[in-house]
């Protein structure tokens, strides 16, 4: 049977009330922009679905792009008929011989959306179900555990029949959740961090401190690789490269050893924050997992967070290392992050780290240097990249 739409179904936009036409309107923006390429689609939004009409295309590949889409709960590949009960009794029972096997089961499940049809629920459930065992072989009725369960959603406008549901990603709509700066070390837990934060409907730019010669250009394509990874989720993202090397070498000139790490964390904030004003971006995101290394602790981080009141997420903050590398494997983001190209958070790094700083030591420690125009200077001289999923950058050569 050939399907000729696909019906989309919300999740928890439809507890939005009175903002769900914000949602609805946010999500079906994402849709279009991650199936821009597809030019004959028609979309048609709802209250409580969308609708997008395949005038031809193959379904196939726009199935596997929605499935990455937050703020879709379940998706279905649709036929469409006219509301009129016999032609929903022939396009049902076209859609069962196209899908069944000998001995299958099947159950009807309708949805009367339009109140004005002429029949019920049960009505439609009876209707529909015996028309298709009158006319097929080998096949019964399972209502419980069913190999076919045909879905029969009528409507003023049309009617929509569907065989099979697809999981979709869940969340809130990209963007619905206004914009945070990510800070992306090119190690396993930051590209997870971003990915939660855009489930929850944040909208995301990228931050990330390159520090030559101590970090190559393999390093840096590696965070361009993660970046393109992200934006499967959330579409094209902005990612920001600040030249670091001139403060770390400050910090390890300056700065006792056992304190180099909590202060590299502050200057990397510090930076951050500067960028998020200039770009009015609404917070910060770091892949921090609580007490997971030496910077990590609930005393390093009140030592760190101390250069800013700008709000932190930390969406990996509980969870275990497993966790989220299996969250990185799902995403795509793990066998990137394990290539072995040092990054600004490795080079340097003490052999005894302080797991418990004193705030007001390593302000001591940072008051003898005037980092503030190290931090401006870093900011002015930012390199500034757009990544979709498409971009061939020019950093492929390298591998």
């Amino acid at each position: 049977m050939k399907f000729d739409h696909i019906l989309i179904r919300f999740g928890e936009i439809s507890t939005k009330g009175r903002n769900r036409k914000i949602f609805v309107d946010r999500l079906k923006n994402n849709i279009r922009d991650v199936l821009t390429d597809y030019p004959s689609l028609v979309f048609q939004g709802t209250r409580d679905r969308i609708y997008i009409h395949l005038n031809g295309e193959d379904h196939d590949v726009i199935v596997e792009r929605l499935k990455a889409i937050f703020g879709i709960q379940s998706f279905s590949l649709a036929t469409k008929c006219e509301s009129e009960i016999s032609k929903i009794k022939e396009q049902a029972l076209q859609a069962i011989k196209s899908l069944s096997q000998p001995n299958d089961t099947f159950k009807v499940t309708a949805k009367r959306a339009d109140k004005q049809f002429p029949l019920n629920t049960n009505e439609l459930n009876y209707q529909i179900g015996s028309h298709v065992l009158i006319n097929t072989e080998d096949l019964t009725v399972d209502v419980k555990n069913p190999t076919i369960n045909l879905r029969v959603e009528v409507r003023s406008e049309a009617t929509y029949l569907t065989c099979y549901d697809y999981k979709g990603a869940g969340g809130l709509p990209v963007g619905s959740g206004g914009k945070a700066m990510l800070l992306l070390s090119g190690g396993i837990d930051s590209p997870v961090a971003g990915y939660l934060s855009l489930k929850r409907g944040v909208a995301l730019e990228v931050i990330h401190f390159f520090s030559p010669p101590y970090t190559s250009e393999r390093a840096k394509q590696k965070v361009i690789d993660l970046t393109k990874e992200l934006t499967a989720f959330g579409g094209e993202i902005k990612l920001h490269i600040i030249p670091f090397t001139a403060i770390q070498e400050k910090i390890q000139a300056q700065v006792p050893e056992n304190y180099t790490m909590t202060s590299t964390r502050r200057m990397m904030l510090k930076i951050a924050d500067k960028l998020r004003e200039k770009q009015q971006i609404l917070a910060l995101i770091t892949g921090e997992s609580l007490g997971q290394v030496a910077s990590q602790t609930l005393e390093s981080m009140v030592a760190i967070n101390d250069v800013t009141s700008t709000p932190i997420i930390r969406p990996l903050i509980t969870m275990d290392k497993e966790e989220i590398i299996d969250i990185a494997q799902k995403i795509g983001t793990h066998e990137i992050s394990i290539r072995p190209y040092e990054d600004c958070c490795t080079i340097f790094t003490p052999a005894s780290p302080k797991t418990k700083p004193k705030l007001e030591k390593v302000s001591r420690f940072e008051s003898y240097v005037d980092f503030d125009e190290l931090v401006t200077d870093a900011v002015n001289n930012v390199e500034t990249i757009i990544v979709t999923k498409e971009k061939r950058d020019e950093f492929n050569s390298l591998f």
